[in-house]
């Protein structure tokens, strides 16, 4: 039996495919290209149709433009972070909103009570919007990535000083920082092993 290639097996064209995932590379320098609302806003208008358990929504995105803004975050992100969010165009605080269960109303307005459905439960509020928001966060990053640009995800900083300096109110946990923007020429570095199919999958 004759198979076809992989690429050929998938709706997106090539050209698609390999725009959000085998040409894409996190990056890590920037050029001083901006990165405007409306970008932004399409980037949202596509990835918001991806699934949350419950049509949570969780993921809250507090978008740093001014050197003001930059300058309170630089403080708690980790040393080999710090230039690069200082010199990319846009950075992207990503946080879980605990309090998720709040928006239910509104969006089953079918199930009178459904905010209750959680009221109890704050340990599992949390779970549930950590898991949620970073299933989100995946969709962003190709997002991000379907408009041309790239995305520079990072995890080290400082969460809770980041929450404390951007989020008092106390209802959000930052999960990640994300900077995006065009990527510098010759930023990008060689792509890592990724693991091959018959490592990841097993079938019964």
């Amino acid at each position: 039996m004759v198979t076809a290639p992989a690429d050929e097996l998938l709706a997106l064209d090539r050209a698609a495919q390999d725009l959000l995932f085998r040409a894409a590379r996190t990056a890590h320098a920037f050029t001083a290209e901006p990165v405007d609302d409306a970008q932004v806003r399409a980037v949202h208008d596509l990835v918001r149709n991806g699934p949350t358990a419950m049509n949570a929504q969780p993921l809250r995105v507090l978008l740093l433009r001014s050197p003001a803004a930059r300058a309170r975050l630089l403080p708690h992100v980790s040393a080999g972070n710090r230039d690069k969010t200082a010199g990319a165009p846009l950075t992207a605080v990503l946080a879980a909103d605990v309090d998720w269960h709040d928006r239910l109303p509104e969006l089953f307005p079918h199930r009178p009570g459904a905010r209750d459905w959680f009221t109890g439960d704050p340990a599992g509020r949390e779970a549930q919007a950590r898991f949620n928001a970073a299933l989100q966060i995946g969709y962003l990053v190709v997002g991000v990535r379907a408009a041309g640009l790239a995305a520079g995800p990072m995890a080290g900083f400082d969460p809770a000083g980041v929450e404390r300096e951007f989020f008092p109110d106390g209802r959000h946990r930052v999960l990640l920082l994300m900077n995006i923007g065009r990527p510098a020429p010759g930023a990008e570095r060689p792509r890592l092993p990724r693991l091959a199919y018959e490592e990841v999958v097993t079938t019964l």
